[in-house]
């Protein structure tokens, strides 16, 4: 990057920058983690100069052969990952890839049954200022009050009474396992399609850590990063019968030229899901998850819905006497970084709320395991006891350096940037 340093220095530093901040802070947000330098590369690369409308050997524009060599390969690793019937790796987004299905199969103002999203739901599942909440009626179903859990029946029940057309399964913020048979149960009860958006559990997905919904879902949508530990993007995977549909949707109708660079850095991450060490990885994040989660609750901490299956777990901090906002700014500052988030049936704002989100994909990437989390469980009760404190948040700041300068991150790319 000697050509960015000079010509644009002020570009240069805050890559640097950001470099640095990721391998010197505990990356602690469920949805973020840090890509191979393999997949950078591939990202990096010329190919983001292709302009590449359409789908492999049959594009608008010539010249593709090598780009079309790319999408195969991404899109044959994908089918083989899942067991996927058709895979379309065109969408820049998770959202966009949720769009496509929406549009590709409902009309406006019909009826979607979806999470909602103060019991973990997404933006894109019918927020009422997302595209999905002003073009559908959404019916939202949460969790039970008690358990903090999915229930089935209560689910069902609402499907019964209003008839959606697609019922939305999927979450941000849901630590618990999702039971895809019972969703296509309800879905078939009504006549509804079933629509799954696993872009948080697709690496364990992947792993087989947690149930397929490839045998029961028409559609299924995920992201490239978070768990699947891929660049920033999407996909969608659905059965053949609807792959004309699909495609169609996301070009030409949502989408003009795709994104080859990432295209090409989704072929890696799916080559790299294929790895045996891969789904060491998975088991990893699943058990860190649990050590984490434990060691906070043993600190009296309550955990939502009383723990976790999955990659990441919700913190109440109600008793604690401390906002989700104030905490993750607080936390920041010490040099570890999660998320403010929505409590079920939280009494605050989400602007505020009354929890932090906590995963562990990132730390497992740099190669932490149980012993470091119940560390980083005692770091973050230190500055969650006293929050204004900036004694307590400048001896963490100093452990977290510690700690991650045992387990450096990109240390290569840290050298040639500061050269």
């Amino acid at each position: 990057m000697d050509g960015l340093r000079k010509k644009d220095p002020e570009v240069y530093r805050a890559i640097l920058d950001e470099t640095k901040r990721e391998n010197g802070n505990l990356e602690l947000i469920a949805s973020e983690n840090f890509v191979s330098e393999e997949v950078l590369e591939a990202q990096g690369s010329v190919l983001t100069n292709k302009y590449a409308e359409g789908y492999p050997h049959a594009r608008w524009y010539n010249g593709c052969h090598n780009v079309d060599i790319v999408e195969d390969l991404a899109i044959e690793r994908a089918k083989k990952i899942f067991g996927a019937e058709h895979v379309n790796v065109q969408p820049h987004s998770g959202t966009q890839a949720n769009m496509v299905v929406y549009f590709a199969m409902l009309k406006p103002g019909e009826t979607v049954l979806a999470m909602d999203l103060a019991c973990g739901g997404h933006l894109s599942h019918g927020h009422p200022h997302n595209f999905s909440g002003k073009f559908y009626k959404i019916v939202p179903y949460g969790v039970n009050r008690d358990t903090e859990t999915l229930d089935y029946d209560e689910i069902g029940s609402i499907a019964r009474e209003c008839k959606p057309r697609m019922i939305l399964a999927g979450a941000s913020a849901y630590p618990r396992m999702l039971d895809f048979k019972k969703f296509r149960q309800i879905a078939d009860s009504v006549g509804a399609f079933l629509f799954v958006d696993i872009a948080h559990i697709a690496g364990l997905v992947a792993a087989g850590l947690h149930e397929s919904p490839i045998n029961y879902a028409e559609f299924v949508t995920s992201t490239t990063h978070k768990t699947l530990r891929g660049p920033r993007g999407g996909f969608i995977m659905c059965r053949k019968e609807f792959a004309k549909k699909i495609d169609s949707e996301v070009f030409p109708g949502l989408q003009g030229g795709p994104l080859m660079h990432v295209i090409a850095a989704k072929a890696v991450c799916f080559k790299e899901a294929l790895s045996p060490a891969f789904k060491a990885y998975q088991k990893q994040i699943l058990k860190n998850a649990k050590a984490l989660a434990g060691e906070m609750a043993k600190l009296g901490y309550r955990i939502v819905a009383g723990g976790t299956d999955t990659h990441l777990f919700l913190l109440d901090l109600t008793a604690k006497d401390v906002t989700g906002k104030d905490a993750a700014a607080a936390l920041d500052k010490a040099g570890i970084t999660v998320n403010k988030n929505l409590i079920p049936y939280d009494k605050k704002s989400p602007f505020v709320a009354s929890g932090v989100r906590i995963g562990t994909p990132a730390v497992t990437t740099r190669g932490m395991k149980e012993p470091q989390m119940k560390l980083i469980a005692h770091l973050i009760d230190e500055i969650l006891s006293n929050p204004a404190d900036e004694k307590a948040a400048s001896n963490v700041r100093k452990e977290v350096k510690g700690l991650v300068s045992k387990f450096p991150l990109y240390k290569s790319l840290v050298k040639a940037l500061e050269r």
